[in-house]
């Protein structure tokens, strides 16, 4: 089957995630928001609607969302280095910690049920709204990072926690570095090369250890689904921009609540999408 064939045999799974990543790269661009934390919940619920099912969306649109980060973080990484935003000092310190991290958390993708991973996710997007609606950009609450025993376990369970439900690291490193006095912009900036660190090796193990579920939607090798792949990253780049665009003359304050409160319906009806 050609590429052509392909595409007309699943013509709506198609436009759903050339929709998926224009949604992504809009809202990337309008509030500065990680892929993954949009990426995740869209297929999610896109991969269930055409028949397959919450376990296996799950499982699926975690690895996709990694892959997907891949490509988009190593432009960004250009971007924030450019500024000089990027903390490399700090990246070779945490590069080994977040790795094991990753290549744990990742290896259990391929071996638990999707609802758990459900479940993490839902939590993971219901503190970060919560974060993003009640935290301010002063709360502050430690004067210097901690020492080598306290930033051995902050790596660690960003790469563990973040390869797992499927983001780049920044929605949950970025909250943790700021609490520890960090400058925002250097916490954003080297954010996105954690990210790389995180879905490079994350999206390789779920590729190569992950088994295709029954009723994993086309194009699915591994855990990965590559015709979402192909489908998200350019429009989440060609996108992103437009989004920018449009934040520039909007208030940016007022999108991210309504975002944190649209991610805080969607975190808690993920948990609620397990339990009932």
């Amino acid at each position: 089957m050609n590429i052509i064939e392909f595409i007309t045999n699943n013509l709506s799974t198609f436009l759903a995630l050339v929709a998926t990543g224009a949604f992504a790269g809009i809202l990337a661009g309008l509030l500065g928001v990680g892929g993954g934390i949009v990426i995740v919940p869209v297929l999610f619920f896109v991969f269930q609607g055409f028949g397959v099912s919450a376990e296996s969306a799950m499982l699926v649109a975690t690895a996709t969302s990694l892959a997907t980060i891949v490509p988009t973080s190593i432009s960004s990484i250009r971007s924030h280095h450019k500024k000089g935003n990027v903390d490399f000092e700090l990246l070779k310190r945490w590069a080994g910690f977040i790795f094991v991290g990753v290549l744990v958390g990742s290896w259990l993708v391929t071996r638990i049920d999707g609802s758990w991973l459900t479940v993490l996710f839902g939590v993971v997007a219901t503190l970060s709204a919560l974060n993003m609606l009640f935290r301010t950009g002063k709360s502050a609450v430690f004067a210097t990072l901690p020492g080598n025993a306290g930033q051995t376990a902050m790596g660690t369970s960003i790469g563990f926690f973040s390869s797992m439900v499927g983001i780049g690291g920044g929605t949950i490193s970025v909250p943790l570095l700021t609490l520890y006095s960090y400058p925002a912009h250097k916490a954003v900036g080297t954010a996105a090369a954690i990210g790389l660190l995180i879905s490079l090796p994350g999206a390789l193990t779920m590729l190569v250890l992950g088994s295709s579920p029954v009723d994993a939607p086309a194009g699915t090798y591994g855990l990965v689904n590559l015709v979402g792949f192909l489908c998200i990253v350019p429009l989440t780049v060609l996108f992103a921009p437009i989004g920018a665009s449009v934040a520039a003359k909007l208030d940016a304050a007022k999108l991210k609540k309504i975002f944190a409160v649209v991610l805080l319906i969607t975190g808690l009806r993920m948990l609620a999408h397990t339990i009932f």
